[in-house]
């Protein structure tokens, strides 16, 4: 006999609420994420992350919510493209077009998740391998920009910057390799996503504490859980596969 197992929705409401509170920095400091974009479409993208944000809470207008969000930030990662253009040796540009690509992924993610267009099989592939190219990217990003990114660690955290930096980088790797040949695939997206929201709470939260005033604090704080929430969405996505391969007897 067969069980029905109710799905998570811990992954789209986590990324709504990041989407929401991305929308208010928005608006709050008139930019997205330091480009200083023209004013018009600086205050229709902070209006579209909050109503898409909170949208997708709801499951009679979630596919509403989810088309907004990815919308919006399948701009913002097009935007990148110029600059990768001019410059594609530089790594910043790529980096920030896979970062806002991730975002649209766990958008597009949610759609297909409520429509019925999609087969969970289909679904959890291209999600996967979707993710899996935006997580090489992270680990390219870090070992490119290594010693900035061990500024961000706590310098109380042993034994030091520099190892959580390189371990951090690793653990990236890993995550992308699991994700793009489906070898752990659940086991290591449930770990990538536990620890982005450990970045999100011992390195962003005390940035953001410490200076409150400070844009980047909160905009990378609010990306930070958004990406977490994507992570989510597809761990939610492996992990209701899994239980429906193996239904308790």
């Amino acid at each position: 006999m067969t069980v029905s197992t109710p799905s998570s929705n811990l992954g789209r409401h986590l990324f709504g609420v990041a989407a929401l509170a991305l929308g208010l920095v928005t608006l709050a400091w008139h930019d997205y994420n330091g480009w200083h974009q023209p004013r018009y479409l600086v205050y229709a993208a902070g209006a579209a992350q909050v109503f898409g944000g909170a949208a997708i809470q709801f499951p009679r207008i979630v596919k509403t919510g989810a088309t907004i969000l990815g919308a919006v930030y399948l701009v913002f990662a097009l935007q990148c493209v110029p600059g990768i253009v001019a410059a594609p040796q530089v790594y910043n540009s790529w980096g920030n077009f896979f970062e806002q690509f991730s975002l649209v992924t766990g958008a597009a993610m949610v759609y297909a998740r409520f429509s019925s267009a999609w087969s969970r099989e289909a679904l959890n592939r291209v999600g996967r391998i979707l993710l899996g190219i935006c997580v090489t990217s992270f680990t390219l990003e870090q070992a490119f920009y290594l010693h900035p990114t061990a500024t961000l660690v706590p310098k109380w955290l042993p034994p030091s910057q520099m190892f959580w930096a390189l371990a951090t980088t690793v653990l990236f790797a890993l995550a992308a390799v699991a994700l793009l040949t489906n070898r752990m695939a659940l086991l290591a997206i449930r770990l990538l996503t536990m620890m982005l929201v450990i970045f999100g709470l011992f390195v962003w939260v005390p940035l953001l504490l410490r200076d409150s005033r400070s844009h980047t604090n909160w905009s990378e704080t609010a990306e930070t859980f958004a990406i977490a929430g994507v992570t989510w969405i597809l761990a939610d996505l492996l992990g209701e596969c899994g239980l429906n391969e193996h239904p308790p007897r």
